[in-house]
């Protein structure tokens, strides 16, 4: 037993979680597993203990595994920065910003890292599962993939092909993928999943067995849709939520076009006493809102302009008159500042933005990198926080004096003179329960008791009994090769 590998015949069709799943099914037969995907895009980063990044899905799938994450997990994250350009991140280090059609060619190059790190990964554990990227038949990208088949042939593991049923069409998908791929990849795949089903699942069992019957692989079984997923980690911003929950309290997010890293939104949902939802572009922000958040964004300036294009920062200005509360983290936090300078041009062209002028700071980009997992003491309720940080730029100005945490007892982030206006660096604050509930309760929640780590755990073993039921889970481990 050495490894398996899930992947998908499209986007979204559920790979993560059933990765993850597997993952805690495979550690509670008592094996050492550990989660691999060769190739990640996502502006959803998490940050190593060896201050590298990687894919925050890898990080969901580590925790399942009882592991730390680590950047052999993940070795090529790509980030967008514009819709035609990405920063490619190696074995969690930046290591070049490239357009698309530019990638292609850099891309054969990434291979070796790629099995390196699967080398490291599968020498130190029972078993790794392999999580795949889109879908192989996207075979116009096959030349060059470390993705997919590609690595899937290099490495010599099997693959299970997963299918949406939820979004329709699922027989074209899996019997369209074996139709249009190589016969030497489609040999690679040893049989087929159906994912998010809703309804009595018998009722497909003439597709299933068409499906079987058309491709000549094993079925493994039909997962029922998963409704607790949404108590898990989101890797990608369109599974954010858009309408607000049941709570008392209103907390919005505006969904910058280069969102990055809203993990931070996650212990949020899961108040009951918060109505957590999102502003979607050319959505004014609610007026009886009582909390918006500024998230991380992939490109600072760009977004300033997005956001000024939505009219947002009209609204902002409205919500601050009636008295209501604003917090930016780290991309968010520099806009709030008075001006957002990028003389180098490292996050798009050269040149300075006016902020939104709500914190009395300043940001200069800076080409080095900070990433880094911290603790930190909340300044105000001296509680302690735990994190990460993930960003380029310096912010200085006069509210830093008054600082919204403390790290090894330097002022982190800045707060407005009436309290109102927080700006952080900090990501993941809020899966600290103690402080969650104090910083929440300050601002006018009702006092929780939630606890999101161990929600998030219950959560795990919830999926890992739902694969156990509905899929031949020793029979996939066991085409582990």
């Amino acid at each position: 037993m050495t490894a398996l590998m899930i992947q998908g015949a499209g986007s979204n069709v559920g790979k993560s979680l059933l990765v993850a799943g597997l993952c805690r099914a495979a550690r509670r037969r008592g094996l050492s597993v550990a989660p691999f995907k060769p190739q990640n895009m996502s502006n959803n980063a998490a940050v190593t203990e060896d201050g590298g990044e990687i894919g925050r899905a890898q990080a969901l799938q580590a925790l399942a595994c009882g592991l730390m994450p680590q950047t052999d997990m993940n070795p090529v994250l790509l980030k967008p920065e514009t819709d035609i350009g990405a920063q490619v991140v190696v074995q969690g280090r930046r290591v070049a910003t490239v357009k698309a059609r530019d990638y292609a060619a850099l891309k054969p190059g990434l291979m070796a890292s790629v099995l390196e790190s699967f080398g490291r990964l599968k020498a130190a554990h029972d078993l790794v599962i392999v999580e795949g990227a889109g879908s192989p038949a996207e075979v116009n990208l096959r030349a060059g993939d470390i993705a997919n088949m590609g690595f899937a042939r290099a490495a010599d593991v099997p693959v299970i092909l997963a299918g949406d049923i939820d979004r329709g069409g699922v027989i074209a998908q899996m019997v369209g993928t074996k139709a249009v791929l190589d016969p030497a990849d489609a040999a690679m795949i040893a049989g087929f999943v159906i994912n998010k089903f809703r309804g009595d699942v018998r009722l497909f069992d003439e597709g299933y067995a068409l499906i079987a019957a058309q491709t000549g692989w094993r079925g493994y079984g039909v997962v029922p849709f998963f409704a607790d997923a949404a108590r898990l980690p989101a890797e990608d911003a369109l599974d954010l939520p858009k309408a607000g929950g049941a709570g008392g309290f209103k907390v919005v997010c505006l969904a910058l076009s280069r969102i990055a890293n809203f993990d931070d939104l996650d212990p949020l949902g899961q108040e009951p006493g918060v109505a957590l939802s999102m502003v979607a572009a050319g959505q004014p922000i609610p007026g009886d809102a009582d909390l918006v958040i500024l998230p991380g964004s992939k490109s600072t300036r760009g977004d300033l302009a997005f956001l000024r294009a939505q009219g947002w920062d009209i609204d902002l200005a409205a919500h601050v008159r009636r008295g209501g509360h604003v917090l930016g983290i780290c991309g968010g936090y520099q806009m709030l500042g008075h001006v957002v300078r990028d003389p180098d041009g490292i996050e798009g062209p050269a040149g300075e933005t006016p902020g939104l002028g709500l914190l009395d700071v300043d940001t200069l980009m800076t080409p080095d990198k900070r990433l880094t997992r911290t603790r930190a003491t909340h300044a105000a309720s001296r509680l302690d926080v735990e994190g990460y940080e993930i960003h380029i730029g310096r912010t200085e100005g006069p509210a830093r004096a008054r600082p919204f945490a403390f790290v090894d007892g330097q002022p982190e982030g800045a707060v407005s003179a009436d309290g109102r206006i927080t700006g952080s660096y900090l990501h993941g604050m809020f899966t600290s329960d103690a402080f969650r509930a104090a910083w929440l309760s300050a601002l006018g929640a009702a006092p929780s008791q939630a606890r999101y780590g161990a929600t998030v755990e219950a959560t795990l073993d919830a999926l890992a009994d739902h694969l156990e039921a509905h899929l031949d889970v020793g029979g996939l481990l066991a085409l582990a090769r």
